[in-house]
């Protein structure tokens, strides 16, 4: 039995996070049904900031629960950023990390196509079984995520990341510090 919020400290920071690792799948599962082009790793990482960013700045919380940093070319979900990390990476986990709960949700929903390119490696969604579940959702979520979804459908994921330095709360957060 898994539950859908997992808790889940914080590296280096000493706080634990909720995070609700069934929405990111659902959500990853609605941009898959849409078809969004280019959907890989990074590009999931940027559109998940997006759908927090707004409706955090709308709605004053978050969906997904999740922190994003400042990275170098990208805001960047802590939590999932290290879940892909250790995807790419082919990384095998104790037992008793907590990290293969979260995993396993994600996993549950989706397959996770690792391909290796000549300099990076990027992370390819597939659809399984399950579908898309907008029921976990409130209005305003749903509405939050088909906005960013509609706007950076066909968007690359680099474009995606220049507009996040366009936003004045990124652009004034040091590297490597919280955004949101």
């Amino acid at each position: 039995f898994i539950f859908n919020i997992i808790y889940f400290p914080l590296p280096n920071k000493g706080k634990i996070l909720t995070i609700d690792m069934t929405k990111v799948a659902n959500v990853i599962l609605y941009m898959l049904h849409k078809q969004v082009k280019h959907l890989n790793d990074k590009k999931v990482a940027i559109m998940l900031f997006l759908m927090d960013f707004n409706h955090q700045k709308f709605c004053a919380n978050k969906i997904f629960n999740e922190t994003y940093i400042k990275g170098a070319r990208h805001p960047e979900p802590v939590i999932i950023s290290e879940l892909f990390d250790i995807v790419a990476n082919e990384e095998d986990l104790e037992e008793d990390d907590e990290r293969i709960f979260l995993m396993q949700e994600l996993l549950d929903y989706l397959d996770i196509e690792v391909v290796e390119k000549e300099k990076f490696i990027k992370l390819n969604f597939i659809k399984m079984e399950e579908e898309y579940d907008e029921s976990l959702f409130s209005k305003d979520e749903l509405k939050t995520i088909h906005k960013i979804v509609s706007q950076y459908q066909d968007t690359s994921s680099r474009n995606i990341a220049n507009d996040c330095f366009k936003i004045d709360e990124v652009r004034n957060t040091p590297k490597g510090e919280i955004i949101i």
